[in-house]
């Protein structure tokens, strides 16, 4: 599938201002821009499996597309929500438990890069991720040596 695989951020765009107005305060603003996101997303047929690891926090979760599921950002912020396909592109649409306010987020690979962007209030802001890539290592045997 499109999304499988593990990325990591490369870089961002209005990250500062989207977080100040979701009401995050100053110093975790601070914390989160030095941020370290990994994601791994597995896709089979409508089930998800990802895994977040971050400098801050280690989170799997597992969802099947247009089933309501709670989820907490990273500041402690709790949305229930769901994702849905639009054509080649996730869509979650998350609304938050303490004031009611719904939050965006689209995920859609484009060239090499998976781009994840947010919309909260009229602001958005993207995150741009790049796939990572193993090399598969020779393990060399004794008998190799001789």
């Amino acid at each position: 599938m499109t999304f499988n695989g593990t990325w990591k951020v490369d870089r961002n765009e209005n990250y500062e201002k989207f977080m100040e107005e979701m009401g995050i305060n100053v110093v975790k603003r601070k914390l989160a821009s030095h941020d370290n996101l990994k994601i791994t997303l597995e896709q089979t047929g409508d089930k998800f499996h990802v895994k977040e690891v971050s400098t801050f926090r280690t989170l799997e979760i597992d969802f099947t597309l247009g089933v309501n599921f709670e989820y907490s950002l990273a500041d402690g912020t709790e949305l229930t929500g769901s994702w849905v396909m639009e054509g080649d592109m996730l869509k979650g649409t998350f609304t938050r438990k303490d004031n009611g306010k719904v939050l965006i987020t689209t995920r859609k690979v484009i060239g090499d890069e998976l781009v994840q962007s947010y919309t909260y209030e009229g602001v958005e802001a993207n995150f741009l991720y790049v796939k990572i890539t193993f090399k598969k290592r020779h393990i060399y045997h004794s008998t190799e040596f001789k």
